[in-house]
């Protein structure tokens, strides 16, 4: 009797958002990136501990070597603050509440030549201080997805960084959970997204998973496998690793299940669900 052949390999990206919103947050960013646990990581040029050197720390990660793709997370949602001058509408010098945003793009309240500026500004930013455009662009919170947003999103992009791509939000056919209802959004918006982002020459990933309710009961441990079902090559997982200090709990609600998905990467477990799989990561060009 002939043995099982093996389960073909599957190259995908596992991206940590959310570099510069805290040092917590970095360091765990860079140690799984120096262990060879994650791929990618997407930096927030208007979070408020990008300076001090942790540009500088992340880079150095790719000296000689490409450990890491490293993208641009556009942020426009409170309690960060724009980086153009101008931008409305904000309160109190801020983006609006994730949900305002939202609101406001779905009733097209937006001013789009506005978000174009800003978006343009943290692209900008990107290049000043990495010396080179970004691989790839994302938003914090989904932002690139919505009305009014994606479009100012993706004519930002190809006008500074056309060799970027950015990420859609559609999972796989197979990761499709009906329950899922925040997955079930994603769909959708990532319907239009896709669409606009080939009219703009952009690429995009192929699935994306990695979202989940971000409350006391969420086990990461028992969830991660679910986001590599169905998943193709050249699919994209976001994560949120990091350790919690009191810089985070000031711009946060998401605090110690960073924790747990570091606590997670960084083990064993996480090795023997990939090869189990059939999966690897990808290697950054």
């Amino acid at each position: 009797m002939s043995a099982p052949l093996p389960l073909p390999i599957r190259r995908i990206w596992l991206c940590a958002d959310d570099y510069g919103i805290a040092p917590g947050v970095n360091d765990a960013i860079r140690r799984l990136i120096a262990a060879g646990r994650i791929n990618a990581t997407s930096v927030m040029m208007a979070a408020p501990h990008i300076g001090g050197g942790e540009v500088e720390a992340l880079a150095k990660l790719n000296e000689g070597e490409m450990r890491a793709a490293l993208g641009l997370h556009v942020t426009l949602t409170a309690p960060f603050q724009p980086l153009s001058e101008g931008f409305a509408p904000i309160r109190e010098g801020r983006f609006l509440q994730h949900k305002n945003t939202m609101r406001a793009a779905m009733t097209r309240r937006l001013k789009p030549a506005l978000l174009s500026i800003e978006i343009a500004a943290q692209l900008r930013a990107f290049e000043k201080s990495f010396g080179r455009p970004p691989d790839f662009v994302d938003g914090h919170q989904h932002v690139q997805l919505l009305p009014q947003v994606r479009d100012a999103f993706l004519r930002a992009v190809a006008d500074n960084a056309p060799k970027a791509w950015v990420r859609q939000g559609g999972r796989a056919r197979a990761g499709r959970a009906l329950h899922d209802c925040k997955g079930l959004v994603l769909d959708i918006l990532s319907l239009g997204f896709r669409r606009k982002a080939a009219r703009f020459g952009l690429a995009t990933n192929p699935a994306f998973a990695g979202a989940y309710i971000f409350n006391g009961n969420a086990d990461f441990k028992k969830t991660f496998p679910r986001f590599l079902t169905g998943l193709p090559d050249g699919g994209l997982i976001m994560c949120h690793p990091g350790f919690v200090d009191d810089a985070l709990k000031s711009l946060d609600t998401l605090t110690t299940l960073r924790e747990h998905e570091f606590s997670y990467l960084n083990s064993d477990e996480f090795i023997e669900t990939l090869k189990a799989q059939g999966v690897a990561l990808a290697k950054p060009a």
